[in-house]
């Protein structure tokens, strides 16, 4: 639907309910010294370089709003994440909304980067919270260095990712290990460890669960509670199946460390290019450069997916979760309301089920109004979010969202709407192009005409389709893995029955690789019409005059079989990229329809062929559609979401 319409009516109902922690509302000046604040500096490669600016607490009493400062010399910053960052140099960084409390003994981390403009500096953190009793550090490490590191985290290169298995096991070395007995502390949700899963996140029992070497690198005071965990095995911490780096004395430089332009301090081995691999060599890259995967040696579900048909990868692709109003607000991933994106918020979508995460992106606001080239700083950032989820073990399908609306399908428009894509898809593509086959691009979202949700004249359809076309031609024109890579179009306004009657396939230069796009939300007085007295839906539903007498379930049924015998049949993918009922929290039995459309929906598109992808906008109050808290990743509607991600069991 469009975001101008529905899918934003709850950011409104966010600031109303008072929802937000207000910004600098702590009176910092009166406050002790109460957290060790430091720089440490995580990634450099000459001309520039990446940075955290760590505030841990030190008291035994929560810190409710902070606010910390900094300057440098001859450095300058050009992109920052996890605050508000304000000033020219000296600089300020404040706490967001969900990283306002700091718990005792908590670490939270502030990232940046920033422009060398000559050496790499480690300025001293200072404030009213900060005791200073830290001096500013770097975990830069130079060829000379003979240290064997790990991947730096947010926080420090001086402590592994994957803890050796001293860490986790207790003292007493008499105490036989069960993890059967151990519950793992996920940033304050219980999850059980994991019996036999050695690392990630795994699927035990009939319930999600996370290893004990995933679990055991959180931040105190967040790990393995209850019972006594079992040892690591060496499977996985060794180099080969863990996320170790070489060591820095097999580095040739440090600017090797993040390749591929990886600014931010996500960068895994995972994120490696098949370049990089080849210089390090089979033995310090856990895979070989001539792997078919050039970004994860491991893909969902066990196998590879190099090679697939549309169709085929369809069917691994399960069931899929949209990060709806984040980087696909106007003006800003938080500026709908919604925190910044997170690994932990991706690793519980994960858990709870989901397989794939559809991530909508506004690229224009980041962008050059004359030219449309996209600033480095929020490709970076987008190419984190889409590590989170690679990471995950997760398929992506990012697009060009919304976007305040500039793809008119109109003849006016045609040529400046074709030449837009281009220049863009160009520049994304690019970035993306050693990225493996479980990253998906979508070329756009519910293209139409402003105002006008009638049939598409033929001017309509037929200048959308150009869109298509021209999206496909150009991202093949990148080369690397984008010559061969899965692309989404889309009907047009995403409406089954105009995308059945109207859509034109476009030209590709490999066979079965390209998925149609579709959308659903009927019927509208139910799903999305919070005004409406259309309550109950389906075959369930007691109440007649508060049920519609259309789109029940054989029109559903109907609606996916289209897509199936005009698509799927003939060999093209089909992406059910957005689908949800509202909540209407204020309506007495209004949840037991909910659940039951999603799950029906669900299942109706899955057992068709469909990858059904639920659209979430991050507000879970009433007239929301979120299924978890996008700062914690709690589930805010387990039984909903259990509903909806058991269609592929």
């Amino acid at each position: 639907m469009n975001i101008s319409k529905i899918k934003n009516l709850a950011t409104a109902a966010l600031f109303g309910a008072g929802l937000f922690v207000s910004q600098g509302s702590l009176a910092l000046s009166s406050i002790a010294p109460i957290a060790n604040c430091k720089y440490v500096v995580n990634n450099s490669w000459g001309s520039g370089a990446t940075a955290s600016v760590e505030i841990t607490n030190i008291r035994s009493t929560v810190i409710s709003g902070w606010s910390v400062n900094w300057s440098y010399v001859n450095n300058r910053i050009t992109g920052s994440w996890n605050a508000t960052v304000t000033g020219s140099n000296p600089y300020t960084a404040t706490n967001l909304s969900w990283n306002a409390n700091i718990q005792p003994g908590q670490t939270v981390s502030i990232g940046v980067q920033v422009n060398g403009n000559g050496a790499i500096e480690a300025p001293t953190v200072y404030g009213s919270i900060c005791t200073n009793s830290y001096t500013s550090t770097s975990s830069v490490t130079t060829s000379t260095s003979t240290s064997s590191s790990a991947i730096p985290s947010s926080r420090s290169s001086s402590s592994s990712l994957v803890p050796s298995s001293s860490s986790v096991v207790p003292s007493s070395s008499s105490q036989a290990c069960n993890n059967s007995g151990a519950q793992c502390n996920w940033y304050g949700t219980l999850y059980p460890v994991c019996i036999s899963t050695q690392s990630g996140w795994g699927y035990e029992n009939n319930k999600s669960c996370i290893s004990v070497a995933t679990c055991t690198s959180q931040p105190s005071p967040y790990g393995v509670v209850g019972g006594t965990a079992c040892p690591v095995s060496s499977s996985a911490i060794s180099l080969s199946s863990s996320s170790r780096a070489p060591s820095s004395s097999s580095r040739s430089s440090s600017s090797l460390y993040c390749p591929q332009g990886n600014s931010w301090p996500d960068c895994p081995w995972t994120t490696w290019s098949d370049a990089y691999c080849a210089q390090l060599g089979p033995s310090l890259c856990p895979r070989s450069s001539s792997s078919a995967s050039s970004r994860s040696s491991s893909s969902v579900g066990s196998a590879s997916s190099v090679g697939l048909t549309s169709v085929e990868l369809t069917k691994r692709m399960g069931i899929g979760w949209n990060v709806g109003n984040s980087l696909d607000a106007i003006g800003g991933e938080t500026n709908w309301g919604n925190p910044l994106i997170t690994q932990q918020l991706i690793n519980s979508v994960k858990a709870a089920g989901f397989k794939t995460i559809r991530l909508p992106v506004a690229w224009s606001k980041f962008s050059n109004e004359a030219n449309f080239t996209i600033q480095s700083a929020w490709m970076d950032r987008v190419e984190q979010v889409v590590n989170y989820a690679l990471n995950a073990d997760m398929y992506v399908v990012m697009n060009i969202h919304w976007d305040n609306g500039w793809m008119q399908p109109t003849n006016a428009q045609q040529a400046y709407v074709n030449n837009r894509l281009k220049i863009m898809w160009t520049q994304i593509a690019t970035r993306f192009a050693n990225y493996d086959d479980r990253l998906l691009f979508a070329g756009t979202n519910e293209v139409m005409v402003d105002g006008d949700y009638g049939t598409p004249t033929a001017e309509y359809y037929t200048v959308q389709n150009s869109f298509n076309q021209t999206f496909v031609t150009t991202v093949r024109a990148t080369g690397g893995k984008n010559a061969t890579r899965h692309l989404v179009v889309q009907g047009f306004n995403t409406n089954i029955d105009h995308t059945v009657n109207f859509a034109k396939i476009p030209t590709d230069t490999v066979s079965n690789r390209l998925m149609m796009e579709v959308h659903y939300y009927d019927p509208y007085n139910f799903t999305l019409n919070t005004s409406s007295n259309i309550t109950q839906w389906g075959s369930i539903a007691t109440n007649p005059s508060a049920t519609e007498t259309w789109a029940n379930e054989s029109y559903t049924d109907a609606q996916f079989q289209k897509m199936k015998v005009n698509f799927v049949d003939k060999g093209i993918g089909v992406i059910l990229g957005e689908y949800g009922v509202v909540s209407r929290t204020n309506i007495a039995g209004h949840e037991t329809y909910r659940n039951y459309w999603n799950e029906y929906i669900t299942k109706s598109a899955y057992t068709r062929g469909l990858v059904p992808v639920y659209w979430d906008n991050g507000y879970g109050g009433n007239g929301g559609m979120a299924l978890f808290d996008r700062a914690s990743g709690t589930q805010l509607y387990p039984a909903l979401i259990q509903a909806i991600v058991k269609a592929d069991d």
